[in-house]
């Protein structure tokens, strides 16, 4: 009774797990100790995925081990890397396929860590099969070794079932499609309940508890049943096992519910029982016998039987009832799958414990991009601030106002300026990061077109397959594969855009003040050639609007001073959110980013943004002071022409050293973030390169299962040979041999004369029957009637049936046929005696008889050829 079904292994080709892991690993991670290690469990995970898939698997727990760790491994990997773009292709053969037209696909290949996972799971559950089956069902060990087994497997297929069509976004081979692994689900699950069965026996159990496990198992196997009838991919011994396996399981319930009816003095119940089981082996006997072996349980069933009769009709002469009267027997379920939770395997440690998921990735990547957001408004608004300040009093000409009280000598704030600008490289610094700018632009936009230029010829091809191949090119098409790669190119492009705008409006700048600024590179004593003199403003020194204005001009670079001690600060903040969003991913199961950022930044910021904004409401205060002053001041001084020249120029110098510093920044930020912006692009090149390559791979292997394809399927669709074209066996010897079509070469006539009525054949004894006689060939008719065309050898095309032609039609030819009178009738033909012109009859022929000379016809006589 011990046949048990195992499920077969699906085999995969080898993927080198190296290259794109590794890639992604050192472009992520800068050099140091944390790279080198999960480069080095890189190989590892290779290694371990060789031994799990690359060889075969004995049918023992240690290969099981195997498996399941390999598996752990893919969930613990799976959030950590980002998979779609690296473009792993994985491809799995059809566990069920042996090549032939049936079950589905042989092999399919997919990008997609979810079809290495689902695919791995059912080799997971097909060994667990095996090793059951393997297991000692006499001792109590291999029981329950078999049943741990059965329900593991059972749960394998199970959560295949529920996760294949998400796991996968198409459809699956046959063997892992949720209609097979449901009903390899099943099936397990009812031999895990036969196992408790054979325990429950082996352990001497109540009847009624052994009853009630063998009809559930007995239910198990029939819903087992019902789900395989139509499920042509499985094996075919399959089918009868599970219904051979449904008659024992329902015959073992009866058996050992008759006992129990034996213990309550129900002896025509029990014998019922018996009776049912009695047919239900009987049935699986007939039918199945070459799948299961039925003589042990036959026997015990009919010993029990025979003793039951024999005691009813000696002793108690109860009543033997129906069997549709008799009670169901109760069902009782030992068995469950086992859900497929991770880890799997008891042994299993992350070789990328470190490693933190992809989803926390991005969220701190979101996050430190919102840090940056917050610091870069926080320093803007303090640097828009100073730019403001610098703009006001360069037009107020302070502090060089206050400092130029004698008319003639160069105030020493324009010398401090001049000073500071020599010493950043002047005029030619700027200029030559100027001339960079357009070298820097045209690399990053080379860079990008090329990586783009990659996708659409890919996609092109791709097309183009699709135009010509149909519903046969069955995989993603590459359009919507590239949408997030040409969302992120056409933001690199825009990123682009933006920046050659910024660079035209530096290089405008740039234009307006570079001869002021070229003027303060100049020395000194050019440097005051340059400036116009003026009167002397002597009699203000010592005034108290000077001394009114050089305090507030103090305690305006004291808040500027204060300014830059606080971009500073916010500068240097630092704080890493990894913990707490693998906190709240270990929690909730997802990270609600943007919430979690928005707190921790008004912690670490809230007070430096408070003091910002104080900031720069004393520095409004101070420049409206300013202002209110400088106007007194202005009107205490003495004007006239020069002097207002001399301050225009002053103005100028002093606006020109505030934007040699602000243009020099914005170039040298320019420049930079066209290199950082190269390494980026390199980076998206690299992704479109591999994801091209995958895709060029996957196309490659396609291409080659559509050709075997297309090279399998039949020529044309299948039709019926006409009956007069197929071989049929020759009419028996001697019969009659119909007369092929006669060919004429030249048209017919259109009118043709009706044909005589044949007389009935001549009465002939059958020894002049069977004589043979030699045909010779007939005499030629007159020469009005054209040649006939031999008829060829081989089979004609579409040719008709064949009819004899008649004396009196033009080109007759009559063929001589010997007289059968067993054959006669039965090409519905009378016989016909043949005599060429001068020749003597044939022998044993009938005698001479009066002929109807043309056109003649007997009265009496009916033809024997049906009439139109």
């Amino acid at each position: 009774m011990a046949t048990f079904i195992s499920v077969p292994l699906k085999k995969s080709s080898e993927v080198d797990l190296v290259k794109p892991l590794s890639k992604f690993v050192t472009a992520t991670y800068p050099p140091g100790e944390e790279q080198t290690e999960y480069l080095r469990a890189v190989e590892e995970l290779n290694k371990l995925r060789k031994s799990a898939l690359g060889r075969p698997l004995d049918k023992h727990e240690s290969s099981l081990e195997i498996l399941l760790r390999y598996y752990d491994q893919l969930c613990a990997i799976e959030p950590k890397f980002p998979f779609p773009e690296l473009c792993l292709t994985f491809t799995w053969k059809d566990a069920f396929d042996k090549g032939s037209l049936f079950g589905g696909s042989v092999k399919l290949a997919l990008a997609s860590v979810g079809y290495e996972k689902t695919c791995v799971l059912f080799n997971v559950g097909a060994l667990a099969s095996q090793i059951a089956s393997e297991q000692n069902l006499d001792n109590d060990e291999g029981l329950k070794t078999a049943a741990k087994f059965y329900q593991l497997a059972s749960g394998a297929f199970a959560h295949i079932k529920d996760t294949v069509l998400s796991a996968l976004n198409r459809e699956p081979t046959m063997d892992i499609s949720p209609e097979t692994v449901g009903t390899l689900s099943q099936i397990m699950l009812s031999q895990a309940q036969e196992v408790f069965v054979l325990k429950a026996t082996a352990d001497k159990m109540k009847d009624a508890i052994v009853a009630k496990l063998a009809n559930q198992a007995a239910d198990y196997y029939g819903d087992a049943f019902k789900q395989c009838q139509y499920k042509e991919n499985l094996p075919k011994e399959v089918l009868p096992v599970l219904a051979a396996k449904h008659c024992m399981m329902q015959a073992t319930a009866e058996l050992h519910q008759s006992a129990l009816a034996n213990q309550k003095k129900k002896f025509g119940e029990e014998i019922a029982r018996l009776q049912h089981a009695t047919e239900l082996v009987k049935t699986a006997a007939s039918r199945y016998d070459e799948y299961v072996n039925v003589k042990d349980l036959s026997d015990k069933i009919n010993r029990a039987l025979t003793a039951a009769k024999k005691d009813n009709d000696f002793i108690y002469h109860d009543r033997v009832p129906e069997v549709k009267d008799l009670e169901h027997i109760g069902k009782a379920s030992l068995v469950k799958a086992t859900a497929v939770q991770t880890p799997l395997s008891q042994k299993f440690s992350d070789l990328f414990e470190k490693m933190v998921p992809m989803a926390v990735q991005q969220s701190v990547s979101a996050a430190n991009s919102r840090k940056a957001d917050t610091v870069n408004r926080l320093i803007g608004s303090m640097r828009e601030a100073t730019n403001l300040c610098n703009g006001v009093l360069a037009s107020l000409n302070l502090p060089a106002a206050l400092e130029d009280l004698s008319g003639d000598a160069v105030p020493q704030s324009i010398l401090e300026k001049s000073r500071a600008v020599v010493q950043q490289g002047g005029l030619q610094s700027i200029e030559q990061l100027i001339k960079d700018l357009p070298e820097l632009l045209q690399r990053n936009r080379e860079i990008l077109d090329e990586s783009l230029k990659m996708l659409d010829d890919e996609e092109t091809t791709d097309n183009e397959l699709r135009a010509k191949f149909n519903q046969r090119w069955s995989r993603t098409p590459s359009g919507d594969l590239y949408k997030p790669l040409r969302a992120e190119g056409n933001n690199f492009r825009s990123v682009l855009d933006k920046a050659v705008q910024a660079d035209q409006v530096v290089r405008e700048r740039y234009t307006a003040h570079c001869e002021m600024i070229a003027l303060l590179c100049k020395p000194e004593n050019e440097l005051s050639a340059a400036i116009p003199s003026a009167n002397p403003a002597k009699t203000l020194q010592g005034s108290e609007v000077v001394n009114v204005l050089r305090a507030q001009l103090a305690q305006l670079d004291e808040v500027k001073r204060e300014r830059e001690i606080l971009e500073g600060e916010v500068k240097s903040v630092t704080f890493d959110m990894t913990t707490k969003f693998l906190t709240a991913l270990a929690q909730d199961g997802a990270i609600n980013e943007e919430a979690l950022t928005a707190s921790e930044l008004e912690t670490r910021y809230g007070s430096h943004t408070q003091r910002v904004q104080q900031n720069l409401r004393r520095q409004e205060e101070l420049l409206s002071q300013i202002q209110v002053s400088h106007q007194e001041f202005s009107a205490l001084k003495q004007s006239n022409s020069e002097a207002n020249n001399r301050e225009e120029v002053l103005k100028k110098l002093a606006s020109a050293h505030d934007n040699y510093i602000e243009i020099s920044s914005n170039i040298k930020e320019g420049t930079k973030f066209y290199n950082d912006l190269t390494e980026i692009l390199l980076k998206f090149q690299n992704k479109c390169s591999d994801i091209v390559f995958a895709r060029k791979t996957e196309r490659d292997e396609l291409l080659k299962e559509l050709q075997q394809s297309i090279a399998r399927e039949p020529s044309a669709p299948s039709f019926n040979v006409p009956s007069y074209q197929s071989n049929t066996p020759a009419p028996a010897s001697g019969g009659p041999t119909p007369a092929p079509r006669t060919v004429f070469t030249q048209q017919q006539p259109q009118a043709k004369p009706q044909p005589p009525a044949r007389p009935p054949p001549p009465n002939i004894t059958p020894q002049a029957a069977s004589t043979s006689a030699p045909i010779s060939t007939p005499v030629a008719p007159s020469s009005t009637n054209p040649p006939p065309v031999a008829p060829p050898t081989g089979p004609s095309q579409a040719q008709g049936p064949p009819y004899p032609t008649y004396q009196g039609y033009p080109g007759y030819y009559q063929m001589p046929v010997a007289y059968n009178p067993y054959a006669y009738g039965q090409f519905n033909m009378p016989y016909m005696p043949y005599q060429a012109q001068g020749q003597a009859g044939y022998p044993g022929g009938p005698p001479a008889q009066q002929t109807y000379p043309y056109p003649q016809q007997p009265p009496q006589q009916q033809p024997y050829y049906p009439q139109q």
